[in-house]
């Protein structure tokens, strides 16, 4: 914590500011109100930033929870999802006791994207009767719900609210790509409120909050209901295990030299999810938009999402008065604007155009999350992917034999594999199926490279490969890079350059000149680069790696 605070505590300041907004309004949405969202933010985000197993993290209220909250809300109500929090919170400290963070490392791409678009939908959905002023009607089923209040307002429209919605999530989404740093959603609820303060116009607004946060109690915990909510406290359970490693996985990928704990990030979850409940805040996760904007604000360590909720602390305490006055469709409209920039269009595009079967299982799972739950549908994404792996497999399997029997190796490699390292070279030969399953211990492995200036990926015995794997590729290509490492990838087949282009991991990769025919010929470019930048220094390695091509050449032209 000590690298850089004055960095990490001005993004920990605009974490807060954008948080703010947020926390209000899935507090409202999940149905226990403004309060809860704030205690939430504030205990749950400063708890999993500091014993949690990610430095770049942001915790509190989300999308994603709230829809899995509401129909516990319905059903059992306030003290039922405390309850639920509670013994989610517990299961979460035991899955990282049994170190089960690293299973979530193979849910597939397509799984991921199909859950995305199916929360940001239930999002948008939830939002229909504050964004029309129309009270909400009841009911679990977002979809019909949502209808019903479209029916209200039809019959008695007023168009205040929906003015105020509308005008907060056009702000927010026009500014964003106009000006990303600057906090759209706080300046246009702030705006809104104002406009509201001084003009004739009719909203509904916050109401009541407490200048503090309450004093810890356990009196919501009614034992007899435990057997009940146990199955929805699994699903909750579950949800903040997926959200919270799938954003760490995220704030990695857009760092250089992070690298997330899924166990004890787990734990610091779990820990935050037995306190939250006994302050009145609802199920907490890490939360992807907030920690994508603490790393892009520059934040290195936990000092930048303790600060933002410790910020978040100093606003109720001092600000719960002006806080009251925000009117509910200037939330709804935060929320909508939310869920549109949930939906990264160019992913889902290119996820649909990388294989079939990607393009099935994510429409299955968004379909899925919309009209069944969260958890239903990523079990339902995972087993139709799986299966849809195994037959791909299986058709592969027979020209897999073929091409292993015409390509064996006729001896023993290490010699020559040794003569390429003393180059800072490594030829990294990818064997079976690039997929879902095995795409992500390959990233590990691979990353792991040291000592090289290049790294060539023979590809020619890689039999499938999915959305997933082209994905994990890219990342592990993006983080070679980023350390310095030229990356150079030979012996493609035909069936792999559809996902790899859908992608975007082929294209960077031609354009930079690293995609070659056969592995001999970028051995040759490698050692040729090599020479031009100087790291060769002795005449006499290139006689020894232009022999190892040689023999590594004799195993295929991958």
């Amino acid at each position: 914590m000590r690298h850089a605070p004055g960095r990490n505590l001005l993004a920990g300041l605009t974490v807060a500011v954008v948080a703010l907004p947020l926390a209000l309004g899935f507090g409202i949405s999940s149905g226990l109100g403004a309060q809860a969202g704030l205690v939430t933010a504030i205990v749950a985000g400063a708890l999993a930033a500091f014993f949690g197993g990610s430095n770049l993290q942001v915790s509190g209220p989300t999308g994603a929870m709230t829809v899995v909250l509401v129909p516990i809300v319905a059903q059992h109500g306030p003290s039922g999802v405390l309850t639920v929090g509670l013994l989610a919170g517990v299961l979460l400290v035991l899955m990282a006791l049994l170190r089960a963070g690293r299973y979530v490392r193979y849910i597939p791409a397509s799984v991921v994207e199909g859950f995305t678009v199916g929360i940001a939908a239930v999002i948008a959905l939830q939002q229909v009767p504050a964004a029309l002023g129309v009270p909400t009607p009841e009911g679990e089923k977002v979809l019909l719900v949502a209808w019903e209040a479209v029916r209200d307002f039809a019959a008695h429209p007023q168009w205040s609210a929906p003015g105020l919605a509308v005008g907060v999530a056009v702000v927010m989404l026009v500014g964003a790509r106009w000006r990303p740093t600057v906090p759209f959603s706080l300046l246009a609820v702030a705006a809104a409120t104002l406009l509201v303060e001084t003009t004739p116009l009719e909203a509904e607004r916050i109401g009541d909050l407490p200048a503090g946060l309450p004093a810890p109690s356990l009196d919501f915990l009614d034992l007899s209901q435990v057997s009940a909510l146990a199955a929805p406290a699994a699903a909750v359970a579950a949800l903040a295990a997926l959200e919270s490693l799938l954003s760490a996985t995220v704030a990695d990928g857009m760092s250089v030299n992070q690298r997330h704990d899924p166990d004890r990030e787990l734990f610091g979850q779990g820990l935050a999810n037995i306190a939250t409940p006994l302050f009145g805040g609802v199920p907490a996760t890490a939360a992807i938009a907030r920690t994508a904007v603490n790393v892009r604000s520059g934040a290195s360590s936990r000092l930048a999402a303790l600060s933002h909720a410790l910020i978040l602390a100093v606003i109720v305490y001092t600000a719960a008065p002006l806080v009251e006055r925000i009117p509910l469709a200037a939330l709804a409209g935060v929320l909508l604007a939310t869920a549109v920039r949930m939906v990264e269009v160019g992913s889902v595009r290119a996820m649909l155009r990388a294989t079939r079967s990607d393009a099935f299982v994510l429409v299955l799972t968004a379909v899925a999350t919309l009209a069944v739950d969260l958890v239903v549908a990523v079990l339902v994404g995972m087993l139709v992917a799986g299966a849809l792996a195994l037959v791909s497999l299986a058709r592969n399997a027979s020209l897999d034999q073929e091409e292993l029997t015409r390509h064996l190796p006729p001896g023993d490699h290490t010699e020559a594999e040794r003569a390429l390292l003393a180059e800072h070279i490594v030829a990294y030969r990818i064997d079976g199926p690039l997929f879902f399953a095995a795409a992500h211990r390959f990233l590990l492995e691979l990353t792991e490279v040291a000592d090289a200036r290049v790294v060539i990926l023979r590809m020619a015995r890689v039999s499938t490969i999915d959305a997933t794997g082209a994905q994990v590729l890219g990342d592990a290509v993006d983080r070679l890079q980023a350390r310095g490492v030229t990356v150079m990838v030979s012996g493609l087949r035909p069936g792999q350059l559809r996902p790899l282009e859908s992608l975007g991991t082929l294209p960077r990769l031609r354009e930079a000149g690293c995609v070659f025919d056969t592995t001999p010929e970028a051995i040759d470019a490698a050692l040729a680069m090599l020479h031009r930048t100087g790291v060769l220094s002795r005449a006499g390695r290139g006689a020894r790696a232009e022999e190892a091509a040689d023999r590594v050449g004799a195993g295929g032209a991958g």
